[in-house]
């Protein structure tokens, strides 16, 4: 079990379905390969993050896996990632990754996925 420093606390997850189809609906998305990054302003100054395993993944044990490898790569990588984001991530039935690539693959997603700041500099964006 990690640390009390090192939970993964439920204010920085997304839970309601209002969030999820917000940040689905503005359809600004990373697509991973086996995982898919969906990203939205949530204007909570903190980054949540939102996991969608569907059966295609599968069974109750590789589904719980999946979470706990995605949930562990968040929590290892939240203090490099924008604040204010949530962002929820779509598994797709893939061969699982190692650690590394998870969080390297939730910190790239994040950093394409953060609004552009006020400040009038303008991003590419997609």
């Amino acid at each position: 079990m990690p640390d009390p420093g090192q939970r993964f606390p439920a204010a920085l997850r997304v839970k309601r379905g209002e969030d999820f189809e917000r940040a689905y609906g503005l359809r600004r998305r990373r697509d991973l390969g086996g995982i898919i990054v969906y990203g939205a302003p949530n204007g909570l100054g903190v980054t949540r993050l939102g996991l969608s395993v569907s059966r295609k993944v599968g069974g109750a044990v590789a589904r719980n896996r999946m979470k706990r490898l995605l949930r562990e790569a968040f929590r290892a990588v939240q203090q490099e990632l924008p604040r204010g984001l949530d962002l929820v991530v779509v598994a797709r039935p893939h061969e699982e990754w190692d650690g590394a690539r998870y969080r390297a693959g939730l910190v790239q997603a994040a950093r394409d996925l953060a609004p552009v700041p006020p400040d009038g500099a303008h991003g590419t964006g997609s």
